[in-house]
């Protein structure tokens, strides 16, 4: 059944990149994938492969592969996205020696590229689980690690209709999960290789903030009226920032601040599209709307901010 979807969901895709512009690019990418495997893969090398869906997920993994690479060099990393939200985004990464689209999860397309890559570890990140790459790797005992990864008692896996496909979890080596609840809700299905780390994306977090300090944003600083005060930088307004905002998000926050001008919201949406960010600008009728690609650096001493506050 799992394979009947797979490949009636291939289909669906190759339809819907003709209309669109990031479904084609999936649809590119994972089809050159192997291709560009076969070019850049060293035979000789030792590899470890790590599986994101999009951003936010390599964000999750990126301590773990960024500390493998310092505590093991002698493993070579090859990065893959699921979407084009990480793809294009993180393509130029230079913790990963190779970086692609993992081709959809065909018997085919699973055997071909695991058989290009030969991977002698694997981590998938918090939702990845891709059933025929899965059962391969485990059938050529190769261990692999799902990473932060969070179940809930709605998910198929918990289901009596699921059983088939939650045989999935089996395949894995061991679960790094997030809370208390997904352990307990793998240990029904028996499944108790389980350890709580909690989410790798607040180690990536308090990395970031820690270079922040270290950086000036001035557009943001101008933005926000930031001040110099006696232990640091202070801003003198409040400010609301949603990062990779989702619409359903949006709709939610946007209707809380309808009736709160004396806030300034800073958003960077998911989707960074030109249809998105005109939905975003109507729905904040009332306000003074700037956007970050339109401002130069040059510009902040003719910018007046002021007028954006409400």
């Amino acid at each position: 059944m799992y394979n009947i979807v797979i490949y009636l969901y291939l289909c669906g895709v190759a339809i819907v990149s003709i209309f669109n512009e990031k479904v084609r690019k999936m649809w590119r990418g994972e089809r050159e994938a192997v291709k560009i495997l076969k070019q850049k893969v060293d035979p000789n090398a030792r590899y470890a492969w790590f599986h994101a869906a999009s951003l936010g997920e390599f964000e999750q993994g990126r301590p773990i592969m960024e500390r493998l690479r310092k505590e093991h060099p002698e493993y070579k990393i090859l990065l893959t996205f699921f979407s084009p939200s990480g793809y294009e985004v993180r393509k130029n990464y230079e913790g990963a020696d190779i970086i692609c689209y993992l081709p959809l999860d065909t018997i085919t397309n699973a055997r071909r590229f695991l058989r290009t890559i030969r991977p002698e570890i694997a981590f998938f990140i918090k939702y990845e689980f891709w059933y025929n790459y899965l059962h391969i790797l485990k059938h050529r005992n190769v261990p692999v690690y799902s990473v932060s990864s969070i179940f809930r008692p709605k998910q198929i896996f918990f289901r009596w209709y699921g059983r088939e496909y939650g045989r999935v979890l089996k395949c894995f080596t061991h679960f790094f999960v997030q809370n208390q609840v997904s352990k307990d809700l793998l240990k029904t299905i028996n499944i108790n290789n389980v350890s709580i780390t909690g989410d790798t994306r607040f180690d990536r977090v308090l990395e970031i903030k820690s270079q922040a300090e270290e950086n000036s944003f001035p557009i943001i600083d101008a933005f926000v009226g930031s001040s110099v005060q006696g232990d640091g930088v202070q801003p003198s307004c409040r400010c609301f920032i949603a990062g990779s905002s989702w619409q359903p998000d949006e709709e939610i926050f946007l209707k809380y601040f309808e009736t709160r001008k004396d806030w300034k919201l800073i958003i960077a949406p998911h989707v960074i599209g030109e249809d998105h960010l005109k939905q975003i600008e109507s729905k904040l009728e009332g306000r003074k709307v700037v956007r970050y690609s339109a401002i130069a650096n040059s510009q902040l001493s003719t910018l007046n901010f002021k007028t954006l506050a409400s």
